[in-house]
């Protein structure tokens, strides 16, 4: 029932009326949660649509078979590979853009011929709500389904046996996941982060550079997981673009940031904590640069730059997930890049100027889920691009033909006449092993 081109359409459809038709019930869910502006908001949406778009348009190329040459000790014979469904997968939905990224996994899913179960995240509790009932109004209850609830409930379904679980969020909770579905050897997507590091040489524009990562900072109070995490600054630069991530901070924030209608809020007590525990150490030892405003009661912090000096830092330890920015003093690029090789692969790694030579340095000597040069983000925003990450950033990747394929099994078939059936093949084995060689190659 699944495999036709023309039902796996229909979900697609269902899903983009899904989307569209209750744009501001996701907009007031996801300012409720995460205090979003209506703007970064509905780039949650945009995603979505292009995601829908670009999959609709190209599914039908995707589910063709593809032929494969066959050898010609196999001739007469035809060989193919077939993109099938894998059967019911579960997706678990991540806090921080609850809305986009437990609903993007499942336009792959639905393309490639699945059925769904969904897990949005219990931490983001309007638009988990939101999401099962929009999925209960739209879809059959044996295509999609949405099951809430804690970290429980979430254990509770990874251990069934799904054909795929595709989990996005924390890397803990990623080996949790990973732990679970091992029993029943169920193959795993994770989509979890790191400490993306933004690396700024010689030759950038520093008032475009700042801007962009200020914005890339600021963005849903720095709960981004392709945020830049620290900066690694040229030491002849660094002044300059302190001051320029001065000016382009007060540009978007305005001198009261807490105030502004354009910042975000930390999701909940814990993460607020977590990060203001940081923030103060930091103030303590007089290293805040740019920003430092904070307030308990609206669950806000002013994205602040935090000057660093030793890698043993606390804030040099786990992903910041926060609008907390260290700025570290780059001596030299090939000592930065020997210890970001030495640190946990990181999902996104950003680079701002430098020589055609030493961008080749850093494609060519580390490993990330992906590189930007030049900005920041926006990597994430072409579905051509495969996202996902690499070792401790994740394993697995998805967005347009790179999600068909993560939820697609490719079937090898051979199909083979009845005529030309040598017996050399078969026992009592009678060829020399010299002649096999020579014709084995």
């Amino acid at each position: 029932m699944t495999r036709p081109l023309a039902w796996r359409k229909e979900q697609l459809g269902r899903l983009m009326t899904l989307v569209e038709q209750h744009e501001q019930d996701v907009l007031k869910a996801l300012q409720k949660d995460l205090g979003k502006p209506a703007t970064e908001a509905f780039f949650e949406i945009v995603a979505l649509r292009q995601e829908l778009k670009f999959t609709r348009r190209h599914l039908r190329r995707w589910m063709r078979a593809k032929r494969v040459p066959v050898p010609v000790a196999l001739s007469p014979g035809q060989a193919q590979v077939i993109p099938e469904p894998l059967g019911c997968v579960l997706v678990i939905g991540p806090w921080n853009y609850p809305f986009q990224l437990t609903l993007r996994p499942l336009i792959s899913a639905l393309a490639a011929g699945n059925t769904a179960v969904l897990k949005p995240s219990e931490h983001a509790p309007a638009v988990a709500e939101l999401i099962a009932k929009l999925v209960a109004d739209h879809f059959e209850p044996e295509v999609v389904r949405v099951e809430q609830g804690d970290g429980a409930v979430a254990a509770q379904l990874v251990a069934m046996p799904f054909d795929h679980i595709f989990f996005t969020g924390g890397g803990n909770i990623g080996r949790k996941v990973l732990a679970g579905a091992a029993t029943n050897l169920t193959p795993v997507t994770l989509e979890l982060g790191g400490k993306s590091p933004a690396l700024v040489l010689q030759g950038a524009n520093l008032e475009v550079s700042a801007r962009r990562l200020i914005w890339g900072k600021g963005i849903n109070a720095g709960q981004t997981c392709i945020a830049p995490d620290h900066l690694l600054v040229e030491s002849d630069l660094y002044p300059d673009l302190l001051n320029a991530l001065r000016n382009e901070r007060l540009a978007m924030y305005g001198d009261n940031p807490l105030a502004s209608d354009q910042l975000g809020k930390i999701i909940n007590e814990q993460q607020f904590h977590r990060l203001e525990r940081l923030l103060e150490t930091a103030r303590a030892n007089g290293r805040i640069l740019i920003g430092g405003e904070i307030s308990r009661e609206q669950r806000r912090i002013a994205p602040t730059v935090i000057e660093v000096n030793d890698r043993q830092d606390p804030l040099m330890g786990e992903e910041l997930f926060g609008p907390l920015l260290p700025m570290l003093r780059l001596d030299k690029l090939s000592e930065a890049l020997q210890t970001i090789r030495h640190q946990g692969k990181p999902l996104a790694l950003y680079l701002f100027g430098g020589s055609e030579a030493q961008q080749q340095e850093v494609l060519s000597t580390t490993s990330s889920g992906g590189v930007c040069l030049n900005d920041v983000v926006m990597q994430a925003g072409i579905p051509e691009l495969p996202f996902g990450g690499v070792g401790a950033s994740g394993m697995g990747s998805y967005h347009g033909h790179n999600g068909f394929q993560t939820f697609s099994h490719y079937k090898a078939v051979l199909k083979r006449g009845f005529r030309f059936d040598f017996k050399l093949r078969y026992p009592p084995y009678s060829l020399d092993l010299d002649v096999l060689r020579r014709i084995a190659g």
